[in-house]
């Protein structure tokens, strides 16, 4: 058995990397933002701090991370149903953390979806802190930029 490799997610990965999005049950997927066009721009913008996990050629897992030059950003984290419980989305979350770190940056946030259970299970499970002390707020700048939520098709 291949071993499973952790690296920098490329724009070329993009096929396989929005292939496997598509398969995670609760995740909320924009079509501008997650278009090809628009992780292209995310990538250029945080070349090093976004990463992949292949296996057997094929990318079994992703962390979409970005910075604002103060405080880092987790977004579409991911492992294949099939791979989980192995270590490989910890890992991948240490990866980005140390590049975020290395471009000194001191915190990092993320988002879950309340029906992701899946995915609030995990981050609790990793030590990570619910916060209760904030409200988050959005404002809708671009309305074409719909998000779609995948529903019970992890397979």
């Amino acid at each position: 058995m291949e071993r499973v490799i952790i690296r920098a997610m490329l724009a070329s990965d993009y096929e396989k990397v929005y292939a496997l999005w598509q398969t995670i049950s609760g995740f909320g997927l924009r079509s501008i933002d997650d278009s090809k066009e628009g992780i292209e721009k995310f990538i250029k913008r945080n070349p090093t701090t976004s990463v992949v996990a292949v296996y057997e050629n094929e990318v079994i897992g992703s962390v979409l991370c970005g910075h604002d030059g103060r405080t880092g950003y987790f977004y579409h984290v991911c492992v294949r149903k099939d791979m989980r419980r192995h270590g490989i989305g910890k890992e991948m979350v240490v990866r980005a953390m140390k590049q975020l770190s290395e471009e000194g940056i001191n915190k990092v946030s993320l988002l879950a979806f309340r029906d992701n259970t899946g995915g609030n299970a995990f981050w609790k499970r990793v030590g990570w802190k619910e916060r209760n002390d904030i409200n988050f707020y959005d404002f809708v700048l671009n309305e074409e930029n719909i998000t779609a939520f995948n529903a019970g098709i992890e397979g």
